[in-house]
């Protein structure tokens, strides 16, 4: 099987999962194969959602065989008709031999994207076409040659799409389509006073009419994106015509940006917006900060896994988290007492938890768990206002509770309520949806010298609860920002 230069490997049988020759785990999905037909395979861990990928990367995936050397592959041209954006994972190939066109889906999101219809709602919408493709060789020797061409292919396929053969009258050829262009910057005031910097690398988007950020939660429309220019610069092409907002995100901020007004997309748009200035979330300067705001906790320890339950394809590898059961890790790094983070001594990369997980007690039950961030002021003025940002990178059924300096209030200084059923913990996934938070804090909660928050996450009724962390920011007090000016390479 194979879906990435990275992630290829010799699979399991369809008996090799079932009893005698496998042993389910935690979840019918995740068997260990005790006895696999291929012996090279003993001691692994099986489990579909190992090898799901964010839809941004996912254009071909599939399978080959040795003798007769042959490739059966599925490419998909275009994620237009997908749901929830570039960042969305889905399932792709798993134990079958199983190879998988997702349309619709829930997994890593949870019934967010689930569509939902009034009683009497018109709803129309194209899913594909897919392709189907099958390869050989001559030459059976390397098997990785089928999927360079596979690779190939799909370069062909997305330069013909949106393909000419389709009939329907509700599948939009090329010149029924519109195209739009423009140039995102980044206005941070505290950062650089007086100059706007080049969004680089952002993702640009149009989707269906809705608040900043609800494309993540969005399944019935179209959406098309693209990733932006070093000077922020980005074009869409290929759109099918309707109303849409423009989204956007930028990797090294925070928040969501939204174009104000609603685009109309007729046939044969050319659309330039010219300059637009996404303005991210900040009221003070940064006091400290903790990870990277980029909506994943990859860069957050992500511990090695239980040698009895590996897969060997991510030893080594950079999708490290991966692998079946890092949860449990928790307790056994942190068995007596919780993670203490400390700013300006702690490294998130090897003192974070890539996710704030319950622990196990005896039996089968679990503990709330709750980690501390502490931090020194040198002075913390009277009447003033700090601002905690929070951005969570997945939640499944959690709740993320916050106290300043008192470890013991009865009501947290800020609680999110019950949020999130995306089960990225146990699907193997280092991301779900994105949550942002914003705390005011009162400069009363704080004191001169050590302080300390405590982040509570009291749902215990699985191992599976919990939340991953994005990027957490401390801003001091508000200063007055400088006026605008030229854009700048960030």
């Amino acid at each position: 099987m194979a879906m990435a230069d990275n992630r290829q490997r010799i699979m399991p049988m369809p008996d090799d999962r079932l009893p005698p020759r496998g042993q389910q785990l935690a979840y019918p999905e995740a068997v260990l194969l005790v006895d696999p037909i291929n012996p090279k395979l003993r001691g692994e861990v099986d489990d579909k959602y190992q090898y799901s990928c964010e839809d941004r990367y996912n254009s071909v995936h599939g399978w080959v065989s040795s003798d007769p050397p042959i490739g059966f592959w599925q490419i998909t041209p275009s994620d237009e008709f997908r749901t929830g954006g570039p960042l969305k994972q889905n399932l792709t190939s798993h134990v079958g031999p199983t190879m998988l066109a997702m349309f619709l889906s829930a997994h890593y999101a949870g019934d967010d994207l689930s569509p939902k219809f009034t009683n009497g709602e018109y709803w129309k919408k194209v899913h594909g076409p897919v392709f189907m493709y099958l390869n050989s060789s001559q030459d059976g020797s390397d098997p990785s040659l089928l999927w360079e061409d596979a690779k190939v292919q799909v370069m062909m396929e997305k330069q013909s799409w949106p393909y000419d053969f389709a009939l329907s009258e509700d599948f939009q050829k090329t010149e029924q389509r519109g195209r739009i262009s423009g140039r995102l910057l980044v206005r941070d005031r505290y950062i650089i006073e007086d100059e706007d910097l080049y969004a680089a690398s952002a993702y640009v988007g149009l989707a269906l009419p809705g608040e900043a950020g609800s494309w993540q939660r969005e399944c019935k429309g179209y959406q098309f994106w693209c990733q932006a220019d070093a000077d922020g610069s980005f074009y869409i092409k290929n759109i099918v015509t309707g109303n849409y907002n423009l989204y956007a995100w930028v990797p090294g901020f925070i928040g969501d940006y939204r174009f104000d007004a609603t685009l109309t997309i007729s046939s044969g748009d050319d659309i330039y917006l010219g300059d637009l200035v996404f303005e991210p979330p900040r009221d003070g300067p940064t006091m400290w900060e903790i990870g990277i705001p980029d909506r994943s906790a990859a860069e957050f320890y992500v511990p090695d896994p239980n040698p009895n339950y590996v897969n060997r394809l991510f030893i080594n590898h950079p999708d490290r988290f991966r692998q079946y059961g890092l949860w449990e890790r928790y307790a056994e790094l942190y068995p007596d007492r919780d993670l203490v983070y400390t700013i300006g001594e702690s490294n998130y990369s090897t003192d974070w938890f890539y996710a704030q997980v319950t622990r196990r007690s005896d039996g089968d039950t679990y503990q709330p768990t709750t980690w501390q961030i502490r931090f020194s002021l040198d002075a913390v003025p009277p009447n003033s206002t700090y601002k905690f940002r929070v951005a969570l990178a997945s939640s499944a059924n959690a709740e993320l509770q916050v106290r300043f300096n008192d470890e013991a209030r009865a009501v947290p200084h800020f609680t999110t309520g019950l949020i999130g059923r995306d089960n990225a913990i146990a699907r193997h996934g280092i991301h779900g949806l994105y949550w942002l938070f914003s705390v005011g804090v009162s400069g009363a909660w704080l004191v001169r010298g050590i302080n300390t928050i405590y982040l509570k996450q009291p749902r215990n009724q699985s191992p599976f609860q919990g939340v991953m962390y994005d990027y957490l920011r401390l801003e001091g007090p508000c200063a007055v920002p400088a006026a605008n000016s030229s854009p700048k390479a960030s």
